[in-house]
């Protein structure tokens, strides 16, 4: 069952709706109708939240860990380790304002569509990449483009 609030129009606000544990977006429905909104708002802030409190854990265990290991070959293992995990974390820095720009998108209506063509993208896609900002269709052409003029610059 869901409940939300109503907008002026008598339309449920997408980002006041609750929606049941096992709810997910049919292609029954009208696409991103306020459930699809509301689900993948969901999605997209715990999402986010997963991982904010992942580098919370690793900042906190930066602060505790100590580099100073007498052992060489421990050192540099370690010190391997922690890039490792700073690169990691610089990623995922860079994923949240992806997550940041698709809520934004889901506010202005535009979360679902395609940047290039305006077509839909499909609700598996979206499942699976809920950042994605192309159909799959778009995101293949880009990437075959992207790779000729990459393989141009190189010759």
């Amino acid at each position: 069952m869901a409940t939300a609030l109503h907008d002026l129009n008598g339309e449920p606000k997408f980002d006041t709706l609750v929606l049941d544990d096992d709810y997910r977006p049919s292609d029954a429905e009208e696409f991103m109708c306020a459930k699809h909104k509301a689900y993948f708002l969901g999605k997209l802030r715990a999402w986010k939240e997963s991982i904010v409190e992942e580098s919370r854990a690793t900042m906190a265990q930066l602060q505790v860990d100590s580099l100073r290991e007498p052992d060489l070959a421990d050192r540099a293992s370690s010190e391997t380790d922690w890039s490792l995990e700073l690169r990691t974390r610089d990623r995922q820095r860079k994923l949240i304002a992806k997550i940041d720009a698709a809520i934004r998108r889901l506010y202005a209506d535009e979360y679902g569509y395609c940047d290039v063509t305006g077509e839909p993208i499909s609700l598996p896609r979206l499942e699976a990449r809920p950042i994605a900002t192309m159909t799959l269709e778009a995101q293949e052409r880009h990437e075959r483009t992207e790779r000729v003029s990459r393989d141009e610059r190189t010759d």
